[in-house]
């Protein structure tokens, strides 16, 4: 059980949101009418890369526990779905602690009763905004210590916060409060492999209330500034496996994992 419950706050069910929206995609029941008209909207390769973009996250968080990382800090939870990130890392070291982090009221409430840890290890929960690092890594710090290395989950989650907003600063504040021999596993919608397709997905949420800032690969590459990309390097999520795949689908995301030196 997480081991700081937070209390409950309302749910704004007026408006989309991107946990939500991904909950749908993902063939999820927790959503609401407001959530399931973007989906609804948006063109048939969004699902695809839903589920794509989660078997990322499966392939990078069991590889990064077999390397003996036993520390996660996943930033952009979402509404939880089975298998989730601590139980991904858990069957492979079952003391490793998981510390999770969204920004809606919903995922707070699915939180506390699913995201339940192994005897062994720690699930913990903090419901924040990546906007400010600070709060989560000062939460982050009663469950997981930060004298050794920590595994930093975005997941489908820095393509929802603008250059204005300041996303790349954000992402190096985060890395530069881990240790090295930390990792960073990061996953982003490009604009540069399906243009005709992001131009449509764009406008779908935006009129659902939900800016998105997709990225070229060279713009999500400066992500990972300073850290070493660990192989195949970046590529989009159907490629990136640490053993080559066979004929993998194509995919409209980025994804890659580097270690911090």
């Amino acid at each position: 059980m997480p081991t700081n419950p937070q209390p409950s706050l309302p749910l704004d069910t007026s408006r989309a949101h991107p946990a939500r929206v991904y909950d749908w995609l993902l063939g999820g029941k927790d959503n609401y009418p407001v959530d399931e008209a973007v989906g609804e909207k948006l063109p048939p390769e969004a699902r695809d890369a839903a589920r794509q973009n989660r078997q990322f996250m499966h392939r990078a968080a069991a590889w990064l526990a077999e390397q003996g990382i036993d520390q996660f800090l996943d930033i952009g939870t979402g509404i939880p779905t089975e298998p989730n990130l601590h139980q991904i890392v858990q069957n492979l070291v079952p003391s490793a602690k998981v510390v999770y982090t969204d920004n809606d009221p919903i995922v707070l409430r699915h939180a506390e009763a699913l995201l339940v840890s192994r005897p062994e290890g720690a699930t913990d929960y903090i419901q924040a905004d990546v906007r400010d690092p600070e709060a989560i890594v000062r939460h982050a710090r009663h469950v997981l210590d930060f004298d050794r290395p920590v595994a930093l989950s975005l997941i489908a989650l820095m393509h929802f916060i603008s250059d204005e907003q300041g996303a790349h600063g954000i992402v190096r504040a985060l890395v530069d409060t881990l240790p090295s021999g930390s990792y960073l596993i990061l996953s982003h919608a490009a604009s540069d492999l399906f243009p005709e397709l992001v131009e449509q997905v764009v406008a779908e949420y935006a009129k659902g209330g939900i800016r998105l800032a997709f990225r070229t690969r060279p713009e999500v590459e400066r992500f990972f500034d300073g850290l070493d990309l660990v192989s195949p390097g970046l590529v989009t999520a159907t490629e990136w496996f640490t053993t080559p795949a066979p004929d993998p689908e194509g995919s409209g995301i980025y994804a890659g994992v580097a270690r911090i030196r």
